[in-house]
């Protein structure tokens, strides 16, 4: 395996090497760098608090910083919230979100209901449970035989949709499946379905057809099962609002937020829970069972309220919002010279470019000319940091790049993002 460059620095939307070479970061790492790179007010934040203590125990103490961030992700979430559950990565909010709807059901005395139901092509995290309802194949392999039961529905994706249907016809056709599965699981056994409102690296971002947030909504509604949204990657404003879910007039029972959250500071993220669902568990259990040693860790909590108050002050999720949608044409038309280039898709700042052999068959390129890797190299080579996922289509095949630049990225560097992709689509559409 080739060795890594040494990272030096970083400066706004851009990351420097020890050779001194400079990369734009095109995709925000994972989807995560909401603000870029050292910023001087997160950096004075974070010292500051240093300065005063790095982390009070969270089963000795409270603190300023842990408690303006749960009245802020509160105020942000909407009042259906009522409270957070804050630690230290995406993986550990979902956790934590499975581990809730568990003891929701067991405080109702529901204690049958342990089972999930999600969605192939999905991915929600790292550790064992997370895992489980991630419908990822090349990540759930070596696992297999210790993962949680979990039941699995079709993707929810216009551009490969199932039976070929989209748009509406295909949200009728997937609510139908989802009711489907939720009657022979038997609803009384069924704990929660868990979705990303928008897919992020399972799918090389896939936006949902139009109305499917609110058609499993009611579908969950009708069997009492509980709505999971897996917004870690997608969500504090990332897609233009800062609950993805906001732009599809669908509030769920429990939430995950992490990446943009703390922006790549500090690592935090964030399980928000319905107030029926945690004034429930309160009240019979009288705590939430779930959580870690640095769960609502001081620092981390000032670093999250910093990156907050810029993104508000600066008006950045309605920069998002709007800036997205030219953003997202500008792409379509710069790339639409290549005939590889399939789709070109997303909401906000997540945009999603797919890889084809044939645009009017859709399909997929063969898996082992390791299309979307070799672009993000390619890319990479040239001082543009994407995204590359493949497996998309059946597991194996399929090739995306994930295109997500800080919110506060300048209208040149945006410009320069489109010209060095282009570059990159390029040279490794000419490599055979």
């Amino acid at each position: 395996m080739e060795a890594l460059p040494r990272i030096a620095r970083g400066a706004g939307s851009y990351l420097y090497d020890e050779a001194g070479r400079r990369y734009l970061d095109g995709s925000g790492g994972p989807a995560a760098f909401s603000i870029g790179h050292g910023n001087a007010e997160v950096n004075a934040a974070i010292a500051a608090q240093l300065a005063r203590v790095a982390c009070g125990y969270r089963y000795l103490f409270t603190s300023e910083p842990l408690e303006e961030l749960t009245r802020l992700l509160l105020a942000l979430c909407g009042s259906e919230f009522a409270h957070v559950l804050l630690s230290g990565s995406g993986s550990e909010a979902m956790e934590s979100a499975l581990k809730v709807a568990l003891q929701y059901w067991d405080a109702r005395g529901a204690t049958s209901r342990k089972h999930f139901i999600a969605r192939e092509r999905s991915y929600h995290g790292n550790t064992l449970g997370a895992l489980s309802v991630s419908g990822f194949s090349e990540r759930r392999r070596p696992f297999e035989g210790s993962l949680l039961e979990v039941s699995f529905v079709s993707a929810a994706n216009d551009y490969r949709g199932l039976e070929g249907l989209a748009g509406a016809a295909l949200t009728q056709a997937l609510a139908r499946e989802l009711e489907a599965r939720i009657v022979a699981v038997g609803a009384g056994r069924v704990a929660a379905f868990i979705f990303e409102p928008v897919v992020g690296a399972a799918g090389g971002v896939v936006p949902p057809p139009a109305g499917y947030a609110q058609a499993v909504r009611a579908v969950c509604a009708r069997h009492g099962v509980l709505l999971i949204a897996d917004e870690v990657m997608c969500g504090a404003g990332r897609c233009g609002s800062w609950r993805a879910l906001e732009a599809d007039g669908v509030v769920p029972d429990i939430m995950a937020v992490g990446k943009g959250l703390a922006g790549g500071y500090i690592p935090l993220a964030a399980t928000v829970v319905a107030r029926e669902v945690g004034d429930r568990i309160l009240a019979a259990q009288g705590a939430f069972l779930t959580g870690h040693t640095y769960s609502g860790h001081t620092t981390a909590c000032a670093a999250a309220l910093a990156v907050q108050r810029i993104v508000a002050r600066e008006s950045l999720v309605r920069r998002v919002h709007e800036r997205g949608t030219a953003l997202l044409a500008q792409l379509r038309a710069a790339l639409a010279r290549f005939t590889e280039v399939g789709d070109v898709r997303g909401r906000g700042y997540l945009i999603g470019v797919e890889f084809v052999r044939d645009r009017a068959t859709r399909e997929p390129l063969p898996a082992e000319r390791a299309f979307s890797h070799t672009l993000g190299r390619h890319a990479f080579e040239d001082g543009l940091i994407v995204y590359p996922c493949a497996g998309n289509v059946g597991g194996t095949a399929g090739d995306t790049v994930i295109v997500a630049p800080p919110y506060n990225a300048s209208d040149a560097e945006l410009e320069e993002l489109i010209e060095r992709l282009t570059r990159a689509v390029g040279r490794t559409v000419a490599q055979r």
